[in-house]
């Protein structure tokens, strides 16, 4: 049997037919970070000074007559609510703390050179290890891979089931 669907002219994606001939609707992911609408063209970050220019978010000098805003990165951090979680633990995090934590402050630094809106929103220690909290779910994956890949031992990767939060992590 062959699936059909009224599309009237326009071709549907293959995993919209297959959400369809299952039964299934995509569900709508709501990310209160997520811009509602355009922002007017250009504006700046009140509060970290990144600019939005043709659609995204920069590093760049402030333009004369520029909006302000408040950038989801800063919103984020400001709310304290993460998109990305860093656990790491093990014998040897107490042994090479501050070797770790170079680490992760070089990572994010190399990784918000180019992504304003990827920063750190805390570093926690615990009883059991330490807990990273990133303004993205790209982050903790860049740490988590350097750090497995300069110091090995065990990274796990778990994707929340709506795809905006990612729990990572790594011990030795």
């Amino acid at each position: 049997m062959k699936l059909r669907m009224k599309t009237r002219g326009v071709r549907t994606p293959r995993k919209e037919r297959v959400l369809h001939w299952l039964g299934l609707q995509r569900e709508y992911v709501h990310d209160t970070y997520k811009l509602r609408k355009k922002l007017p063209e250009p504006t700046v970050c009140s509060s970290c000074g990144a600019v939005f220019h043709k659609g995204h978010w920069s590093w760049a000098v402030k333009p004369a007559g520029a909006h302000e805003a408040i950038c989801p990165a800063c919103r984020r951090i400001a709310d304290n609510y993460p998109a990305g979680t860093l656990r790491l633990s093990g014998s040897f995090l107490k042994l090479h703390r501050e070797e770790l934590l170079n680490a992760i402050r070089h990572q994010e630094r190399e990784e918000k050179r180019a992504h304003p809106l990827s920063r750190l929103i805390g570093i926690k220690e615990s009883k059991d290890g330490m807990i990273v909290t990133t303004t993205d779910m790209h982050l903790p994956r860049r740490i988590g891979e350097a750090l497995w890949h300069a110091y090995h031992g065990e990274l796990k990767l778990h994707y929340a089931e709506d795809a905006r939060l990612l729990r990572v992590s790594w011990k030795r």
